[in-house]
């Protein structure tokens, strides 16, 4: 059975690194003590080692150790044998194109499905839909698919923004990208606002955390999902 938090970002404003997921997380991965940890985003360019340090310095405080799938000669068996896989945030293009390159694309969704518990925050968010092609990256290179782990039946659009009234921002909004998108594609679209998650257990998705999301499908009007809600498109 799935075992997923999908989260909009792994900061929030004004704290400290999962700091607001950390009470989830407790929970989440109580049968395990180490975490898988996939750096391959590498936000800002930092190397896999400095990455994986900064996760393992937030699960300390949960008690838990985290060791990144770099550091295993064969990161198909690292999967595998996982209790519990975290992937962070960074550039949606380079993660995708690392999980092609290492072929653990398909392990990892295997993984996933087998009820392997699984945390991705913003660019490991993107990766649970069926596509990459609602993320926010720049395309810094070129993925051989933009095909993802498809474990939810719609993409994934976070750190979704709200237009700012009174803005002098003349740039597509995130809602005009996302409404670009349904001009060639017929994919609903969450969009998750910063310190919300969707929690999946099984075949069931549930909007959790303080705000409400953002629902594009298309064809119709987006609308906002209330938190506590299941995400349902029939």
């Amino acid at each position: 059975m799935k075992n997923i938090i999908i989260a909009s970002t792994s900061t929030v404003h004004g704290s400290g690194y999962l700091v607001y997921l950390l009470d989830e997380l407790t929970s989440f991965y109580k049968d395990t003590e180490e975490i898988l940890f996939l750096p391959y985003a590498r936000p800002g360019g930092i190397t896999h080692d400095e990455y994986t340090a900064a996760a393992a310095k937030a699960f300390e405080k949960i008690g838990k150790t985290v060791r990144g799938i770099h550091e295993f000669k064969n990161p198909v068996e690292a999967i595998a044998n996982a209790k519990g896989i975290f992937t962070g945030g960074g550039n949606t293009f380079l993660l995708v194109s690392q999980l092609y390159k290492h072929k653990v694309m398909q392990p990892l969704r295997e993984a996933i499905l087998d009820g392997t518990p699984y945390l991705g925050t913003s660019a490991g968010s993107n990766i649970c839909g069926l596509t990459m092609q609602t993320t926010n990256d720049m395309p810094i290179i070129y993925p051989p698919s933009f095909k993802t782990l498809g474990v939810v039946p719609f993409n994934i659009n976070p750190h979704y923004l709200d237009p700012i009234e009174g803005s002098k921002h003349m740039g597509e909004t995130r809602e005009t990208r996302i409404k670009e998108f349904h001009k060639f594609n017929t994919l609903p679209v969450v969009g998750i606002r910063e310190g919300s998650w969707i929690r999946v257990i099984g075949d069931k998705n549930t909007l959790e955390g303080p705000l409400t999301a953002r629902i594009f499908e298309y064809e119709k009007t987006p609308y906002e999902l209330e938190t506590g809600s299941e995400v349902v498109f029939l």
